[in-house]
This record gives C-alpha cells, sequence and structure tokens, in this order.
C-alpha cells in the first residue's frame, strides 16, 4: 500500500482527499496539513511514498515545497488553476488534478501512483540480484546494477563496475548468459553497456560514468532501435 500525506490551506479540499483514499485500499493517508511548514517537518522524520499537494498556499507555495525535498515522494498536485500544468510536470509531478476533484479522477491518478510505484520497487529488485563471476582462483558475487560495461581484450573480458574491475575468461557470444539481455546491449564488437548507465549518446559514441563507449557501424541502428531512438 502506498503511504501519503494531503497538503492544501483550504479545510474542505482535505476532506475531499481523505473521503476519497478511504474509498480505496490503495493509499493509506497517514497525515494532512493546511501549514506547508509543518508538513515539511513531518517529511524530514517520516519516509512517505505519494503527497497530495496544494500549490497556491501561504508562507511557501506547493512548486517551492517540492523542491526543498530530497529524496522527493511521487507528487499529485492539488489546485483550482490549470495555467501550472506545464511548471508542475516540469518538476516530475505524477499527475495534476484540478478542483473540484472527482474520484474517478482522483482513482486514475492513484492508479497511476501504484504503477510507478511497483514498477520503482521492480527496478530497485532487479538491481539488488547478484551474479557470481570467477576471475582465476577468485569469484565475486556482484550486483547486477553495479555492472556499468563490460569490454574485451583478447581472450579476456574486463568487467567494469561502481567500485572496481574485474578480468575475466570469457568469449563475447557467450557474456548474455553472464548478464540479463534485457538489461545489457551490445554495441561494438568489443562492448557491451548496460542501458540504464548510459548518460550521453552521439552517433560514434556514448557514455557511461565519464568514459566515452564506442559504437560500431553494425551495431549502431539495432542500438537506436533498441533505446527508441529515430
Amino acid at each position: 500500500m502506498i503511504t501519503c500525506i494531503a497538503i492544501d490551506d483550504e479545510p474542505k479540499a482535505l476532506e475531499v482527499i481523505e473521503r476519497y483514499c478511504i474509498k480505496t485500499s490503495l493509499v493509506d493517508l497517514k497525515a494532512t496539513f493546511r501549514e506547508p511548514v509543518k508538513a515539511i517537518e513531518f517529511l524530514n522524520r517520516e519516509k512517505i511514498d505519494l503527497i497530495f499537494l496544494d500549490i497556491n498556499m501561504p508562507d511557501i507555495s506547493g512548486m517551492q515545497l517540492v523542491q526543498t525535498l530530497s529524496p522527493r515522494p511521487m507528487v499529485i498536485f492539488t489546485t483550482a488553476y490549470s495555467h501550472y500544468a506545464v511548471e508542475s510536470y516540469d518538476l516530475n509531478a505524477l499527475d495534476y488534478l484540478l478542483k473540484p476533484i472527482t474520484f474517478d479522477r482522483f482513482l486514475a491518478a492513484v492508479n497511476k501512483a501504484a504503477a510507478a510505484s511497483s514498477s520503482k520497487n521492480t527496478i530497485s529488485n532487479e538491481d539488488e540480484a547478484t551474479v557470481f563471476i570467477k576471475s582465476g582462483a577468485q569469484t565475486y558475487q556482484v550486483k547486477k546494477g553495479d555492472i556499468l560495461y563490460l569490454e574485451k581484450d583478447g581472450n579476456y573480458i574486463t568487467v567494469h563496475l561502481k567500485d572496481k574491475n574485474i578480468l575475466i575468461r570469457e568469449n563475447m557470444g557467450d557474456i548474455f548468459d553472464l548478464v540479463p539481455a534485457t538489461d545489457f546491449v551490445r554495441v561494438h564488437k568489443s562492448y557491451v553497456v548496460a542501458i540504464k548507465h548510459i548518460s550521453m549518446i552521439e552517433v560514434h559514441q556514448l557514455v557511461i560514468n565519464g568514459e566515452k563507449i564506442p559504437i560500431g557501424s553494425t551495431y549502431r541502428e539495432a542500438l537506436r532501435s533498441r533505446l527508441g531512438l529515430k
């Protein structure tokens, strides 16, 4: 269940959110706040998944409040003004509910939050999954999420991790027996990279953790297609 709070200086608006939360089993409303500063104090003490957040409030706006939070929970803005929509999505808001909020629109936003939460947990679990990598007489247990890329050099492959490198004797053709093809992609005859760690891509190269990785001409179109690039 998604834990949440609601912040709004209007009591009736909070009553609506509270009533709607009771009607669905997807969210657990932990608290409501009319004063944004008190909400911030609560968020500094408690871990919350989602905030229903008004925009026009005294002392500090909802937009400003979001920018003070780190880490930042999911946010669903609730407001009577449609002209804030673009700015809200610039802050990666999950949804934008216009008052008066109907229950079906509220439920759609909550379902979106549930889907995002589920996806986040799945990614986290995948990152925590481990593989055993044999290097000479030693075998390392490594988190898949820590593997940046793999680089072939002669009969050996270097597994580049966040904190170290491991040299293994392996064929590039068998590398997807070691790392999942769903999360890694071959970009060159000598390189397989973790898709999630790509920070920038150009025609002939990409960047991972500050390192420039060449993109082979025979892999270019397949890579762009895999990443959904035109």
